[in-house]
């Protein structure tokens, strides 16, 4: 009815206005997690699809085969834009996408979480000495969609995306508009000292030619041994 669906789209405003995301990064090295906690309020809102739109820098990178074994346990489901080398140093690829679909059917709590694992690539030496260099990872935007109201929603920002997972199609999803600017997640990737480059190869040369000449002084010292002995 004309009432369910005004019902409808005043508690669908409500979320844009008042649901939260918020994201935190954790454990140490090059293999870390990625959490992303949304808060839906009010949270009895149903018929409701809630998207996560990631945009990751060309430092970082997330393993289609490690997400595909953890599919099992999640709640959510991830859609890459575009297949991933895991090999390849940062410097020589480029950034990409994924959409995380939460699932809200039949959950009890306001709460939906996604923790990503994320893991960084290998950067070129730092030839000013530095052991660390900063990948920055935007907090994604989160978006919802529902069949009713988008001619409603003038003030909102729509963007077409994936309806599902499966990506046979593009829907628009309404953008939430964030109550506060999230800070940028920093993460610290090591890498190697290019200031030492050259005098590492220059040992490595010297090394190799004085076990070389030892060699070969100790393989010509038994070849004479060995003449003189027949």
């Amino acid at each position: 009815s004309t009432d369910d669906d005004q019902d409808h789209c005043d508690l669908f405003r409500q979320w844009l206005e008042s649901s939260t995301v918020s994201t935190e990064l954790g454990k140490r090295g090059f293999h870390r997690e990625l959490t992303t906690t949304v808060e839906l309020r009010p949270n009895v809102l149903h018929d409701i699809s809630v998207l996560l739109l990631y945009r990751w820098p060309n430092g970082v990178y997330v393993d289609p085969y490690q997400l595909a074994s953890l599919s099992a346990h999640n709640d959510w489901q991830i859609l890459l834009d575009s297949s991933i080398d895991l090999e390849v140093p940062a410097h020589k690829t480029l950034g990409f996408l994924s959409y995380v679909y939460l699932s809200n059917a039949g959950s009890t709590s306001s709460l939906l979480k996604a923790t990503i694992p994320v893991h960084g690539r290998y950067h070129e030496p730092s030839l000013a000495g530095e052991t660390f260099t900063t990948v920055h990872i935007k907090p994604p935007d989160m978006l919802l969609r529902t069949g009713k109201c988008l001619d409603r929603l003038e003030s909102y920002a729509v963007v077409d995306a994936p309806c599902t997972v499966s990506n046979s199609s593009m829907c628009p999803w309404v953008k939430i508009n964030r109550q506060q600017e999230e800070g940028i997640i920093i993460f610290q990737v090591p890498v190697g000292d290019g200031s030492v480059v050259m005098p590492v190869c220059v040992g490595t040369l010297l090394v190799t030619i004085v076990c070389c000449v030892a060699l070969s002084k100790c393989l010509f010292s038994l070849h004479v041994h060995t003449r003189a002995s027949c």
